[in-house]
């Protein structure tokens, strides 16, 4: 997303003929728990063009192609935009989805603006300013995390598999695990070559080697994209879109594990 948003602001700069920032700030994730948040974080986002006036009226909503509040509801379509998994949360059949969560958006109008999405993560952790300040009233302390948005308890899950996955990174660095060294590991596990791998070939054998290679280094050794591509000469969305394919493959087939040095 870093990427997009900066090609587009050099390429909205030059047709303009200006400089300088062009977003306010700079993407940023925030991993959202599915219950009760996600849904009102998709309609605190799809009501947005309504409150910074962008559009009259709700009734406009569903014809504003800059909102995927007109591809939920089948006026307008996007390839890239996965409808199923926010309607499917409001109904089996997707009219009756469609109308309940419409009706579930309209009544967002009725409501402060996004007040228990803004502020701190801790804030949000809590359920909102009163809930925190009751809970200092009692002495209690939570935990939060401004990237996450959820209860205390789902941060505390993510914050402790985090902690997990970074302990095992560390361990791995300090039995020599690099990406050269994993480089040859996966070459020598699957009979191909140093310069297979980087060759960019389709040919089966070395092409899995390749997606395996990504992956682990990428969810073991915590490399970015960015880092693999460098050395593999390929472009980052290929190697996100490896270690996808190379997840798969991890749970198919316990070989790969046996690829990392043991604790």
């Amino acid at each position: 997303m870093r990427r997009l948003l900066t090609g587009y602001a050099q390429q909205f700069n030059r047709r303009h003929r200006r400089h300088g920032h062009l977003f306010q700030n700079r993407y940023k994730s925030i991993l959202c728990e599915e219950d009760p948040y996600l849904l009102e974080l998709v309609r605190y986002i799809h009501l947005n063009p309504i409150r910074a006036r962008m559009i009259k009226d709700f009734s406009k909503l569903k014809s504003y192609k800059y909102s995927g509040h007109a591809v939920l509801m089948g006026k307008v379509k996007n390839d890239w935009q996965d409808t199923d998994c926010v309607l499917s949360l409001f109904a089996p059949t997707l009219r009756k989805a469609r109308r309940a969560y419409e009706e579930f958006v309209a009544e967002g109008l009725k409501q402060k603006k996004g007040a228990d999405l803004t502020g701190g993560g801790l804030v949000r952790s809590a359920g909102g300013w009163a809930a925190l300040a009751a809970l200092r009233r009692k002495g209690l302390r939570m935990k939060a995390d401004e990237r996450i948005l959820g209860s205390s308890d789902f941060v505390e899950r993510v914050l402790k598999k985090a902690e997990e996955e970074l302990s095992e990174r560390t361990r791995l660095q300090q039995q020599g695990l690099t990406l050269d060294s994993l480089m040859k590991k996966v070459a020598a596990e699957y009979d191909v070559s140093l310069k297979g791998l980087k060759s960019g070939t389709k040919e089966q054998t070395a092409a899995r080697a390749r997606t395996v290679l990504c992956c682990l280094a990428v969810r073991k050794l915590r490399l970015s994209c960015a880092e693999v591509a460098r050395v593999l000469g390929l472009s980052p969305s290929t190697v996100s879109k490896a270690v996808l394919r190379g997840e798969k493959i991890m749970r198919e087939d316990d070989m790969v594990g046996k690829m990392l040095p043991e604790p």
